[in-house]
């Protein structure tokens, strides 16, 4: 199912925590929503889930409006909340088979739903344990496992490997993908390595307003504007390497980065690639290039840049 957010703001008396934003998640597709504490992320997710009421503007979901058609919406959505609430004093299976129950599972599918859960979080060796005897990680996934445990078409997460080890989170952001290849999954995190080995699509929303949609490679070319590449080049003497590379037509600057080793930093004219130019010119000099690496500007710069500035 489709999530379309239509001019949507969210005020609490003069103060706008979302305001006037606009964008579309189509099945199929891990987006992950980015984005400062207090930045509007949470607020947002609450109001796709209907859990909070929008003040302006409309969300709808498979075609229907939230605002109209709250009910049945809810059916198709799970939600792994930022602080996942769960009854410490109920075993593992009793939790999931009340969270069933609560959203309308069929007794005839019960069973099935809970064994499918119980294997794909994780669970086995838990699962008669009491919540509250639980780890951080295993509560964690309890609260995946609730999210899930109706089979929704849209999966809401937030913060969703929080309290998780590193083998743990590895394993949930592989269930994540395989999840989002049938469902539609945004995806809460302050962890910008995960967004990358996660999410096709990044938003990054900032005092309530989107400031960046796109890849996690869009956002970088967008950002970084010019090709810039590190290159090492042997036999030959740094200062011919130097005034060579500058004559190149697609070369806009070159810095020495380490004379003895003929190490450089380059970086190209707007809209153009140098790195045939710089090949073409070892051949033609009979120089060895050892080296030539794209220099990418990290996502953490990037988030830096637009929630900062």
């Amino acid at each position: 199912m489709d999530i379309k957010i239509e001019g949507v703001t969210k005020s609490y008396g003069n103060q706008k925590a979302v305001n006037d934003i606009s964008f579309e998640v189509k099945t199929g597709e891990i987006l992950g929503f980015l984005g400062p504490n207090g930045a509007g992320k949470t607020t947002t997710m609450k109001m796709i889930t209907n859990y909070i009421a929008i003040s302006q503007g409309d969300i709808t979901i498979g075609g229907k409006s939230v605002k109209k058609h709250a009910d049945d919406l809810k059916k198709h959505i799970g939600y792994l909340p930022e602080h996942n609430p769960l009854y410490l004093d109920m075993p593992v299976m009793d939790y999931l088979i009340f969270c069933a129950q609560l959203q309308g599972v069929a007794k005839k599918d019960l069973n099935k739903r809970l064994i499918d859960m119980i294997v794909l979080c994780g669970l086995d060796l838990e699962k008669h344990k009491k919540i509250g005897e639980l780890s951080k990680g295993y509560r964690q996934r309890v609260g995946l496992a609730q999210a899930m445990i109706h089979d929704p078409q849209i999966l809401i997460l937030d913060e969703p490997t929080t309290g998780l080890d590193p083998n743990q989170i590895v394993e949930i952001r592989k269930l994540i993908r395989e999840l989002g290849r049938a469902k539609t999954v945004i995806l809460s995190t302050h962890i910008l390595p995960e967004v990358e080995a996660t999410c096709d699509r990044i938003l990054i929303i900032n005092r309530g307003n989107i400031v960046a949609d796109g890849t996690a490679h869009s956002l970088r070319n967008k950002a970084q504007g010019q090709e810039v590449l590190k290159v090492k080049i042997e036999e030959a003497q740094a200062p011919e390497v130097l005034t060579n590379l500058k004559q190149l037509e697609s070369v806009f600057s070159v810095t020495t980065l380490d004379e003895a080793t003929n190490y450089f930093q380059l970086e190209s004219q707007p809209e153009k690639s140098s790195k045939r130019n710089i090949f073409q010119l070892c051949v033609d000099k009979h120089w060895v290039l050892t080296e030539m690496t794209p220099v990418e500007t990290r996502l953490e710069d990037i988030f830096r840049n637009l929630t900062m500035n």
